[in-house]
């Protein structure tokens, strides 16, 4: 990973290597905040209005208070430019800002921190392993981007143990959910299907725009609950995400896949031509 130089804090562009962050933050004392991941390219950001929409969301579901838009675009561009990026990966975080060492919340002024790294390219295909642990569709978090993302470390980390670069999970009722930083699409018989946002998943952006690329393009699917097994049975598999697009899946633990296959070739061609 390399570092950025310069990034937002509260306002204000400010060197990396100086900027500091309170040890009350609630962020960093118990995970109460909630994030933003998206991709510049060229200079523009890419899904920048729907990134928008959704953090407000999130921030209306946990009760934070949510920067405006002109401050959600004038840090992007202001942390790009900062560090002459053109292509980046971005990432925009609040938190409730200081507060006691329990749950309780504080009535300080919460935390704007907003960091841009440049954007690595993924490997063409991923190695994805099923995690033994399951999201709670009844969360007060569900489908709420939080920055509380230890499950997913954990997750993840039980991913590479076993040679991976993602994890996904399933639901308390054994019905496949999401990954730990992407949605899930898969191909059965020849037909395309995604988990629908009640099975417990994250609203994704690039999971939104994949489907309008599907509907426009003629390829048909499903959003439909499926149970984890069908990750046995599945000829192709593949993850979206903001960093990722639509990122064939190569294993499936330790199963092989057509890796692209032909629906998924379909759709990141269909992808490519609406947003490329």
């Amino acid at each position: 990973m390399n570092p950025p130089s310069i990034l937002w804090l509260n306002g204000s562009l400010q060197a990396a290597h100086e900027a500091r962050l309170s040890p009350l933050d609630h962020g960093l004392l118990v995970g109460d905040g909630v994030f933003e991941t998206l991709v510049v390219r060229a200079g523009q950001p890419f899904a920048g209005a729907e990134h928008y929409e959704r953090l407000a969301r999130s921030c209306q579901a946990t009760g934070l208070v949510c920067i405006t838009e002109a401050v959600f675009y004038e840090s992007i561009r202001a942390v790009t430019q900062a560090n002459g990026l053109q292509d980046a990966r971005v990432r925009i975080t609040l938190t409730s800002g200081d507060g006691p060492l329990g749950s309780d919340r504080g009535a300080g002024q919460g935390t704007v921190l907003v960091v841009a790294t440049p954007l690595k390219p993924w490997p063409p295909t991923e190695n994805v392993y099923l995690a033994p642990w399951t999201r709670n569709t009844r969360s007060a978090l569900a489908g709420v981007k939080s920055v509380s993302y230890g499950e997913n470390v954990r997750a993840l980390l039980y991913a590479k143990e076993r040679g991976c670069g993602e994890a996904l999970l399933a639901n308390e009722q054994d019905q496949l959910c999401e990954g730990t930083g992407s949605n899930v699409f898969v191909v059965v018989q020849g037909q395309l299907k995604t988990p629908p946002l009640a099975s417990g998943c994250l609203a994704g952006i690039t999971r939104q725009l994949v489907l309008r690329a599907c509907e426009k393009a003629g390829i048909v699917y499903q959003v439909v609950d499926m149970p984890s097994a069908v990750l046995e049975e599945c000829e192709e598999a593949f993850l979206t995400s903001s960093t990722r697009d639509v990122h064939p899946i190569a294993t499936l633990s330790g199963r092989t896949l057509q890796a692209p296959g032909p629906v998924t070739q379909r759709v990141q061609q269909a992808f490519a031509e609406m947003y490329g």
